[in-house]
């Protein structure tokens, strides 16, 4: 609602300087805690000389960033030759020395599987933050509403996470325990590197070469068509890591655990992107207003790439509990070496033509992953697909339907566009649900079985 509320009070091209800075933002995340809490979520033994050192590096580790990306502003703002972009630098990036006062707690909460707390911790934050800057927004502060919105919401964040955690570091650094942690962690800094580069790497493109409305637009239907990637797909993923890897020496178990978690993922992924990319138009232009309608294309694309995340992230997932950081990363770099090699194949076809591309490449980017977690687990790529595809092929058609019910039946009587959201998401899911629960899908069935053990 926050974010809806910013898109109807703001412009697109102020949205598109904020995305300009995504790339270095979500570098200096990277860098900052260089895979050290992950590798302290799968360490069963981890102590208080583990969480401390690693706590003292990523504060150090965040002041530094911090001090080369104020540095740096000046290039930043000449690079997309957009002067305003010196100061939301400098003050935009303090969120690194902010947060790095939290990662150790929010880690421990996430290892514990609490996330009760985390999400009594997150909700205020977002809700108190959105609406200072809904305010900032409606005083004409344009982009800055936005900078100092982020800003308050990491300062909140972070001042509960020290309220709800009863951790405090020490005055502890253990060598031996940040080179434990370090030979897992750099290889997956190194990964999520090349990962945070390739998944940037359109804005950077969009951002350098073409108006900062466009990418304000691009920016938009990400964050939108993301929504229900964050709040299902990761979700489960930071319950799911913490499982898998207690169980990670028990490759049968592993797989069954793995198989079951992929065929609900679809289930319940797919025709919500599917929906969501049929009723995008109207979606758009009710939430939004019609200044927005050139995102719509865009959100379409994305949702339907959206789709493939969950196949190769949580193939992904395996290596990382088996402890394979060296594979993780040659996948990362044979991918991105592809896609890179793509991307400035498909550049001279514009923003549609990147967005196609990304489409495409999620596909081959799941059958690179799947291809060796599948052989660690012996769950091969073609019995992976066998599970899910009566979910892809099942929301595919039942979108068809729907589409054609909006084009010729709800336009025909001139239906406005919250009747034509409502009716057509209300025909989607009731013929989706009905068809599978007909069919006796194992995603379906496993569904029901949970719910009533709850």
């Amino acid at each position: 609602m926050i974010s809806i509320l910013l898109a109807r009070l703001l412009l697109p091209e102020e949205f598109g300087l904020i995305a300009m800075l995504s790339v270095f933002i979500s570098v200096g995340n990277s860098l900052m805690d260089s895979g050290l809490t992950s590798s302290l979520i799968r360490t069963n033994d981890a102590g208080e000389k583990d969480y401390s050192t690693i706590f003292y590096f990523n504060l150090v580790g965040s002041i530094i960033i911090y001090l080369i990306l104020y540095a740096c502003a000046p290039l930043i703002s000449s690079f997309y030759d957009q002067p305003q972009l010196l100061n939301i630098v400098r003050v935009y990036s303090f969120s690194f020395i902010i947060n790095a006062f939290f990662s150790i707690q929010s880690t421990r909460l996430t290892k514990e599987m609490n996330f009760k707390i985390q999400t009594a911790i997150k909700v205020p934050a977002a809700i108190a933050s959105g609406l200072v800057g809904v305010v900032l927004a409606r005083m004409g502060y344009g982009v800055w509403s936005l900078v100092w919105m982020y800003l308050l919401n990491s300062s909140i964040i972070t001042a509960m996470h020290w309220v709800y955690s009863s951790w405090r570091p020490r005055l502890i650094f253990d060598k031996e325990s940040f080179r434990k942690h370090f030979f897992f962690g750099y290889k997956m800094t190194i990964s999520g590197l090349i990962e945070t580069l390739y998944q940037n790497i359109y804005v950077v493109i969009i951002g350098k070469n073409y108006p900062a409305a466009q990418l304000g637009f691009y920016s938009r239907a990400d964050s939108i068509s993301q929504l229900p990637i964050s709040n299902i797909s990761i979700a489960i993923n930071k319950v799911t890591y913490p499982v898998l890897a207690k169980i990670a020496d028990d490759n049968e178990k592993l797989k069954d655990v793995y198989r079951q978690l992929l065929q609900q993922l679809i289930f319940c992924n797919t025709p919500i992107l599917i929906c969501l990319s049929v009723i995008a138009e109207p979606l758009f232009r009710f939430l939004l207003t019609d200044k927005w309608m050139p995102a719509v294309p865009y959100f379409q694309i994305l949702c339907l790439a959206g789709i493939m995340y969950p196949l190769h992230s949580y193939n992904l997932n395996i290596l990382k509990v088996k402890g394979r950081s060296d594979l993780f990363l040659q996948l990362e770099l044979v991918k991105k070496i592809l896609s890179i090699i793509g991307i400035l194949l498909v550049i001279p076809f514009g923003v549609l033509g990147l967005l196609y591309f990304q489409l495409g490449f999620s596909l081959i980017s799941y059958l690179i992953n799947s291809f060796y977690s599948g052989r660690i687990i012996s769950y091969p790529v073609k019995e992976q697909i066998a599970d899910v595809y009566p979910s892809l092929l099942l929301a595919s058609l039942t979108g068809y339907i729907c589409y054609l019910f909006g084009l010729h039946v709800l336009a025909r009587f001139n239906v406005i566009d919250p009747g034509r959201i409502m009716l057509t998401s209300f025909l989607y899911f009731t013929l989706y649900m009905g068809i599978s629960y007909a069919l006796k899908l194992n995603a379906i069935t496993n569904l029901k079985h949970l719910i009533l053990r709850k």
